[in-house]
């Protein structure tokens, strides 16, 4: 498989990632392109505890990333009142040539890398679509385990 590189989202990315949210097989899951954007437009403001990436293979954009630490986001579908204990992530593959090749694994990959080089002790959790099968099996085939109870996926 070619090789996969993350780079932060720079200005220059917004145009892409305006059309990659609203392609059909993203906007599907992502439900709201304008919220996705104008968390990305505020990066280095209100969102900037959000660490935002751009997919490459070799020099091509794919796709998109992120993680965050969970006690910053404050959602209401995992519990955590301590910072650095729990983790999540967002991905997907804009560019639809790139789809049911592994490059979603090795996106998912890259990004507990990235958040295991901070604090190799906490736990990501992700709770993707339940019709979503392609993001469950990208989830278990990086070592996730659905928690019923919780019903979201941890690592």
């Amino acid at each position: 498989m070619a090789l996969v590189k993350l780079f932060p989202v720079e200005n220059s990315h917004l145009q892409l990632l305006d059309n990659w949210l609203r392609k059909e097989h993203v906007i599907k899951w992502y439900n709201d392109a304008d919220e996705w954007l104008n968390e990305i437009k505020a990066r280095n403001a209100e969102f900037s505890f959000l660490h935002h990436y751009i997919v490459y293979v070799e020099d091509k954009p794919i796709g998109f990333g992120q993680w965050y630490d969970c006690f910053d986001a404050k959602e209401d579908w995992y519990d955590v009142e301590i910072p650095n204990q729990l983790f999540s992530i967002d991905y997907f593959i804009g560019d639809e040539n790139f789809l049911r090749k592994g490059f979603g694994r090795t996106i998912v990959g890259e990004l507990v890398k990235m958040i295991r080089s901070q604090n190799s002790e906490s736990k990501i959790v992700v709770q993707p679509d339940s019709d979503n099968l392609s993001s469950a099996n990208v989830l278990i085939a990086n070592g996730f385990t659905y928690d019923v109870s919780c019903k979201y996926f941890i690592l």
